[in-house]
């Protein structure tokens, strides 16, 4: 075994930024409810690739600075990423070697994990009512991600991201 350097470090940054430029990009009204999260699926996709960089922590940051730009309350997202990245970390092995379509089923379970600990840390925060339309943007999701991760894909090994 060699110790390399860590490559494509850039390139994974970019596709964050990119995940959080399309999670906040003002949208019509018709399609805003239908959002799929794009920050998460990036970060659930560099957690199943690369779990020992990008892991939790990273998940925690990125959900702060979700949790600001958003203007939401204060933690709740972070809290969400690193649950669901915490689960993804936890099983990396399995969900990589799934058939796309069990792949997307997980990955839409997961973001409506997700929005269900959104909601409940709201709902303890503030006593916000629930509405079923939180669960539109997984929907969304499950038909995105066979597309997300073929790009993702392509670009940590075009550019070799280790």
């Amino acid at each position: 075994m060699t110790l390399q350097a860590p490559r494509g470090r850039l390139v994974v940054w970019l596709t964050l930024l990119a995940g959080l430029v399309f999670q906040i990009m003002p949208l019509p009204a018709l399609v805003e409810g239908w959002r799929p999260d794009w920050l998460l699926m990036v970060m659930i996709y560099w957690a199943m690739a690369l779990p020992h960089r990008y892991n939790i922590l990273t998940a925690w940051l990125l959900g702060v600075v979700l949790d600001v730009m958003l203007g939401a309350t204060f933690g709740v997202r972070a809290l969400a990423f690193s649950l669901v990245t915490y689960v993804v970390v936890l099983h990396f092995q399995r969900l990589r070697n799934f058939p796309m379509w069990q792949q997307a089923l997980v990955i839409t379970s997961l973001i409506v994990l997700y929005h269900l600990v959104v909601f409940w840390a709201e709902y303890v925060l503030q006593k916000v009512q629930f509405n079923v339309d939180v669960f539109w943007p997984a929907l969304s999701s499950l038909f995105i991600w066979p597309w997300a991760f073929w790009l993702l894909r392509r670009l940590r090994r075009r550019y070799k991201v280790r």
